[in-house]
């Protein structure tokens, strides 16, 4: 089968390339899943260059998510069915065929596209997640950077029926229509002067409680600086790729807290119940249309090179997708 491999940790558009491996097979649990399309999550591209926190024995097939049919079932597996649509998880999702746990895979009806399939699960859960990890209630403000990548569109789109007051930052003047055209209300440009005095309009003075930092360098400082007393800013990307810069002042006077959040160690000490919760939102959210997942651009797994490059650019408006 076709799959995107890399032997050596570095720029995913140079190190990934296409090279046959053998056909998985499940084991105890497992299902194989024959891949109609996959995600390119920012994640992905730091494990192929060597720079998240988990780090694969290589060679190795990259891809964290897709979508497709389920064509092998492992022993014990009797919830779901040979020619079943499912949504998964897994490693090595950027192959023809993948492997992926049973009880992880999420049956689609034919309201959510293969495209939405794709990247139902690890964006849009720890948005979720997030906003729980916040600890923020009906009424609360809260603020983001990142606002218009993918899981700060989710945040916002989840906060809204929570009654949740959600300020989105972006760095681009072009972003604030684009997340408008979703729906998204309070998106700020922070290349305007005086973004803070409008920050501090839209919340009426009230104290914002939690940040949501998914850049790091200086913006981590700027969350910082518009939370109130006691605020606590979760530190959850790193876009810039440089460490964060917090005032000290800010940290002494606002008795500030920093927290990390990854959803690789949260998700499995959620209750199943949670879990179970969490994901039927997500999947009658996506599948009424009131969480959008946009798609940039799709690319056929023979082009991984160049879907890699595209998903590393800024500016982008939706996930790049890879079909098999």
């Amino acid at each position: 089968m076709r799959s995107a491999i890399h032997s050596s940790f570095g720029d995913p558009s140079s190190v990934l390339s296409i090279e046959d491996r053998p056909i998985p097979q499940p084991g105890p649990g497992q299902i194989r899943i024959r891949m109609s399309m996959a995600a390119i999550h920012n994640h992905d591209l730091l494990t192929v260059s060597g720079d998240y926190g988990y780090k694969p024995d290589l060679p190795a097939v990259a891809g964290t998510e897709g979508t497709g049919i389920v064509d092998a079932l492992g022993e014990g597996v009797s919830h779901l069915k040979v020619g079943q649509r499912v949504a998964a998880s897994g490693q090595g999702t950027w192959a023809e065929y993948y492997i992926a746990s049973a009880m992880a895979a999420v049956p689609l009806p034919d309201s959510i596209s293969d495209e939405a399939g794709a990247q139902l699960i690890s964006m849009p859960l720890s948005a979720l997640t997030l906003l729980d990890f916040a600890g923020v209630e009906k009424g609360d403000w809260i603020i983001q950077n990142a606002a218009n990548g993918a899981v700060g569109k989710t945040l916002a789109m989840f906060a809204k029926p929570r009654q949740i007051n959600v300020i989105n930052l972006v760095r681009r003047d072009e972003a604030v229509r684009e997340l408008a055209d979703l729906g998204i209300q309070n998106v700020v440009s922070t290349s305007q002067t005086g973004w803070r005095d409008t920050v501090n309009a839209l919340s009426g003075g009230a104290a914002i409680k939690a940040g949501v930092d998914g850049v790091g360098g200086p913006a981590s400082g700027d969350l910082l600086s518009v939370l109130g007393e006691n605020g606590l800013l979760i530190s959850f990307g790193l876009m810039s790729g440089t460490p964060m810069q917090l005032s000290a002042s800010d940290m002494i006077f606002k008795q500030a807290v920093v927290k990390g959040f990854w959803l690789a160690k949260i998700a499995p000490k959620l209750p199943a119940e949670k879990m179970k919760s969490h994901i039927s939102e997500i999947v009658e959210a996506v599948a009424n249309g009131t969480v959008t997942l946009t798609v940039s651009e799709v690319f056929g797994l023979d082009d991984i090179a160049k879907a890699a490059k595209a998903a590393g650019e800024h500016g982008r408006t939706g996930k790049v997708l890879l079909r098999a």
